[in-house]
């Protein structure tokens, strides 16, 4: 007996589910493009001095400048999709960024090359702000969900070693000015995708929460808090700017939560966090973030400085990390979430990256790729890979579709700013290390090493850190069994997604 031919309403069913699929790879090309652009210059930064006779303090601009308008917008840019349109505002942040880009590769003086890159901060806000609201409007049902979240997952975190991977390539072979040229396509392409797959959902309005002062206050405190963070290095912790600047901005954030409580239609609905699961997860993914991005920054200065590898080497150094990162975000996080809920499966995977990070605080000055840095790497890529899906199905739990923008801005700021936080607390206490070594005496390179020592500890306790919050605040979030969704799929008539063949 032959099995029947599809019918007509399961051939009409199938094109919008393969759509679906192909508007969340559309999106996260979007995502990766922007993630990579934190990173790919990094490598690139020598280069970038030489060329454009930056010094060293300038040169940390070429950073700045796309971190503090890209930290401090995140909230205000996930709201504004909600109200506006979230496919609007991921290709107006598209637009911004392309056009960013574009100015940056063909800077031809620091001031032309700073400006491109605090515009594309801008843009790469406004855009990635929505996606993750996007992806969890789109796959509704918990098993799509989930698996779509780990595609999400996968080019959110693994985008950052890509990204060391690729600017070496580009800079080492053709020009440090590709790093930035290379946006262009994938971006044209991007927002042409978009605009075929992506459904074009009407926003709220603006009477659903037009809060100028608000956005005011929000947008100001996130940007002079980064800036001061940035500023930590040169400055330190206890100067009368660091301070001040923490003031300010934390007098600003106050404001706008104390205006939010109060007026009819706020900028940010305070409800999305009554949820303990969607503040514990951005909590844990904050300090998570912190030591993570202390492995990748200090960790690829440990590879250059001490064992002399160049910026390509660094980058195929951390191949391993990506490529796990890959597999468990892509082909198996959704299972093990289906299978044991996104609480269950996300500790054990912080627990590894703390481990990694233990592992990096024994590397020795003549270290050995094999056995001294292989394990650690491959480590913190599981745990990443499978901690990264699951605080975001967390983190994503508590929003309605009117806060889904909002809670997506919400994500991406505790990725951005626990980073930003972490990376500065982290290089500040190393290079103090540093400092406190040569003056007793210690070769450069062994001070050296003991700096990213200490650093690597600090964050292995950030992760402890963020283990104690995810046993103790955290909620299992009940996921339905497969029979059940078998059961409901048969009652609705839809035939299985074609991605579960895969």
């Amino acid at each position: 007996m032959t099995a029947a031919a599809p019918t007509a309403t399961q051939a009409t069913q199938a094109e919008p589910d393969r759509n679906r699929w192909l508007a969340l790879y559309v999106l996260c090309a979007g995502m990766l493009m922007i993630v990579l652009d934190v990173t790919i210059v990094n490598v690139a930064l020598p280069t970038i001095q030489d060329s454009l006779g930056f010094s060293q303090s300038g040169l940390a601009w070429v950073v700045n400048a796309y971190l503090i308008p890209f930290g401090g917008l995140l909230l205000l840019a996930g709201r504004l999709g909600d109200l506006l349109g979230q496919r609007r505002m991921f290709l107006i942040g598209l637009g911004v960024f392309v056009a960013a880009s574009m100015l940056c590769a063909v800077a031809e003086n620091q001031a032309m090359l700073i400006a491109g890159r605090f515009f594309a901060g801008v843009g790469g806000a406004l855009a990635s702000a929505v996606i993750l609201g996007m992806i969890v409007t789109m796959f509704p049902e918990p098993r799509e969900q989930a698996k779509a979240i780990g595609v999400y997952g996968f080019v959110a975190s693994a985008g950052g070693s890509i990204g060391l991977l690729l600017g070496g390539i580009l800079t080492q072979a053709i020009s440090w000015h590709w790093i930035f040229v290379i946006n262009l396509p994938i971006g044209i392409a991007t927002a042409y995708g978009a605009t075929r797959l992506v459904e074009d959902k009407p926003g709220l309005g603006f009477k659903a929460g037009a809060d100028i002062p608000g956005a005011a206050l929000i947008t100001s405190s996130l940007m002079i808090g980064v800036y001061a963070i940035l500023g930590v290095s040169e400055h330190g912790w206890g100067s009368a700017q660091t301070l001040i600047l923490f003031a300010v901005s934390f007098a600003l954030g106050a404001a706008f939560i104390a205006r939010q409580e109060r007026i009819e239609n706020p900028l940010m609905p305070l409800r999305l966090f009554h949820s303990r699961n969607v503040v514990g997860a951005n909590l844990i993914q904050a300090f998570l973030v912190a030591g993570m991005f202390g492995m990748f920054f200090l960790g690829a200065l440990y590879l250059q400085r001490i064992l002399g590898y160049d910026a390509l080497q660094v980058g195929l150094a951390f191949l391993p990390t990506t490529i796990v990162m890959g597999t468990l975000s892509l082909g198996f996080s959704e299972k093990l979430i289906m299978r044991f809920g996104p609480r269950r499966t996300l500790i054990p995977g912080v627990i590894m990256v703390g481990i990694g990070l233990l592992l990096f605080a024994r590397t020795p000055v003549h270290g050995d790729y094999l056995t001294d840095l292989l394990a650690p790497l491959l480590l913190v890529g599981l745990g990443v890979g499978t901690s990264f899906p699951s605080l975001m199905t967390l983190a994503m739990s508590g929003a309605t579709p009117e806060d889904s923008g909002l809670a997506s801005g919400v994500v991406s700021t505790s990725m951005q700013v626990g980073g930003a936080i972490g990376l500065a607390v982290l290089a500040t206490l190393a290079a103090q290390r540093t400092d406190s070594q040569l003056a007793d005496g210690a070769g450069n390179l062994a001070a050296l090493n003991s700096g990213y020592h200490l650093a690597y500890l600090i964050g292995a306790i950030l992760v402890a850190a963020a283990v104690v919050i995810a046993v103790t605040v955290l909620r299992e979030v009940p996921m339905p069994s497969p029979e059940a969704m078998a059961e409901q799929a048969q009652q609705s008539g839809e035939p299985e997604p074609a991605y579960s063949e895969a």
